[in-house]
């Protein structure tokens, strides 16, 4: 029986090193991988490319690797509640390439099928094309856009199995899936580890062929980045 598990979050993040170029799974602060990013502090690499939809907040989720200057270049969909991340882009003490949330999402999609490049209305005629080839298709200009490349993928789910097998919960299926597969090494984080073959295959949200390590989560703290409340 295949066997991804590695014993702690120490392990999963072997092979780490300064300057490399790091896929890592979330919606805002829902479905983040909490212990990798910790682990990410602790051994004190820098100079890193992050793949994400936003940077956490200012100390929580990649908040915490701002913080220490650990990243070089940040690839975002937006700003998001990260006083820190808002400073360093606009004093240029960061590298940011603000690219637009579904051109975000399909160059994971792309590394992850294994599709070097694709065409995409999204961002022709602003910033985002600048550099790119342009394509007419039907009477409509279309950007191209490439697939990342990345080194390591970390994402979190909810449940997970020895073989790598994942279940997401609710939002936390945004991005956390696309980027399975999609970089050269992908490390699963999650909740609840389970046997082999104790997940209902009709429920499985990514197979274990596109996972080469998982661990059980630690002490998730699962914030809410804005809280409404409503009084009656």
């Amino acid at each position: 029986m295949i066997d991804k598990t590695v014993q702690s979050v120490v392990d999963a993040l072997e092979g780490v090193t300064s300057g490399m170029t790091l896929m890592l799974g979330g919606f805002g602060l829902c479905g983040i991988p909490e212990n990798a990013i910790s682990e990410l502090v602790r051994l004190g690499v820098s100079n890193l490319k992050c793949i994400s939809n936003n940077a956490g907040v200012d100390d929580f989720g990649l908040g915490l690797l701002l913080q220490q200057k650990q990243i070089k270049t940040m690839i975002a969909s937006y700003v998001g509640e990260n006083a820190e991340f808002e400073r360093q882009m606009l004093s240029g003490e960061l590298e940011v390439i603000l690219t637009p949330q579904g051109t975000l999402a399909e160059k994971c999609r792309a590394a992850q099928t294994g599709i070097p490049a694709f065409y995409t209305p999204a961002g022709f005629g602003t910033e985002v094309a600048n550099g790119k080839e342009i394509r007419t298709f039907h009477g409509k200009n279309y950007v191209m856009e490439e697939a990342y490349q990345a080194d390591f993928a970390f994402v979190k789910a909810w449940k997970g199995d020895e073989a790598g097998n994942l279940i997401f919960n609710g939002t936390a299926r945004n991005f956390n899936p696309l980027m399975c597969g999609a970089a050269k090494v992908t490390v699963a984080e999650v909740e609840e580890l389970l046997p082999a073959g104790s997940l209902d295959p009709n429920q499985i949200h990514i197979p274990g062929i596109l996972v080469n390590r998982i661990f059980q989560g630690q002490n998730y703290e699962k914030r809410i980045e804005q809280k409404t409340i409503r009084t009656t």
